[in-house]
């Protein structure tokens, strides 16, 4: 493992590189609200039956010694990319691949978010040469009331687009994936009358999406496959009801640039079963490239 300076992500890889092949490519992204209580809940589970690729984990929140520990126990021979937050046990991102990782970063933009554990890239190779650039990224809720704290999420939303704009002009494949704490159109939100203005499904939080996905041409793999909607919802609050009368909100995202899109072939939210039998207030988005 190679150990990177304390503002950058960690990185280890287990397994020599491999030729890739022109097949499907399985990618999923999940909030797993605390990487340790996710599996002790059974996210080893799904892992095994849902058999990713990469997947991207957004709010592990824990040390990367644990975070590594955890990792090569039940992924062993995985590449894995994670940046922490400097902020005990708040945000943290990964990416875990079993394609080698070939570069990554955790610096976006000019603002400088490299302490605040919510944005990590990494590529991999694709048969077309292309590469693929797959970043996993949580945007924190906002509130409406703290202008400051809204002012920080839409520049970070600002400047995620204009970093994967950047990405896609050096001619490879991009998908931004993770936890985006935006719902797009009144489908992508069970009670989309009672949270108008709101953070989450604010005119100016929904701009930035209507920017990336309408004005430059990107695909939300999650609402081409998932059809015209309600739904399908990605988070449940675990107060109340909300996964059993199933009013939630699709807030999880993979978003591809449009080429990559093209290549997309399928994409499916795995709910879990039961209230019971979740192990995150989250559930995976999982798409399906042939690459």
């Amino acid at each position: 493992m190679r150990r990177c300076a304390s503002t950058a992500p960690r990185f280890r890889h287990t397994s020599p590189p491999c030729e890739t092949e022109g097949v499907s490519l399985t990618i999923a992204t999940v909030n797993v609200n605390g990487i340790r209580a996710a599996a002790r809940k059974g996210m080893w589970d799904w892992f095994e039956d849902a058999e990713p690729d990469i997947v991207t984990l957004q709010e592990v929140r824990a040390p990367a010694e644990l975070v590594t520990a955890l990792l090569d126990e039940h992924l062993a021979g995985w590449y894995i990319a994670h940046e922490i937050a400097t902020s005990k046990g708040r945000s943290g991102v990964a990416i875990a691949s079993r394609p080698p990782l070939l570069s990554m970063t955790s610096r976006l933009g000019g603002s400088g978010y490299e302490d605040s554990g919510r944005w990590i890239e990494a590529t991999v190779d694709t048969s077309d040469e292309r590469g693929l650039t797959v970043i996993s990224a949580y945007v924190h809720t906002g509130d409406t009331t703290d202008a400051d704290r809204m002012e920080e999420k839409l520049a970070f939303l600002s400047d995620a687009v204009d970093r994967v704009c950047e990405l896609r002009e050096q001619g490879g494949h991009v998908v931004l994936t993770g936890d985006l704490n935006v719902a797009h159109h009144e489908v992508d939100i069970k009670n989309w009358r009672g949270n108008v203005g709101k953070a989450g499904f604010h005119p100016t939080e929904r701009a930035h999406l209507d920017r990336l996905i309408g004005d430059l041409g990107w695909t939300d793999l999650g609402r081409h496959f998932g059809g015209d909607g309600p739904g399908p919802y990605t988070w449940w609050s675990y107060r109340g009801r909300s996964f059993d009368n199933d009013a939630g909100w699709r807030i999880d995202y993979q978003i591809a640039s449009p080429d990559l899109a093209a290549l997309a072939k399928d994409a499916r939210v795995d709910r879990a079963p039961s209230h019971g039998e979740r192990w995150s207030d989250h559930a995976p988005l999982v798409v399906t490239f042939d690459l």
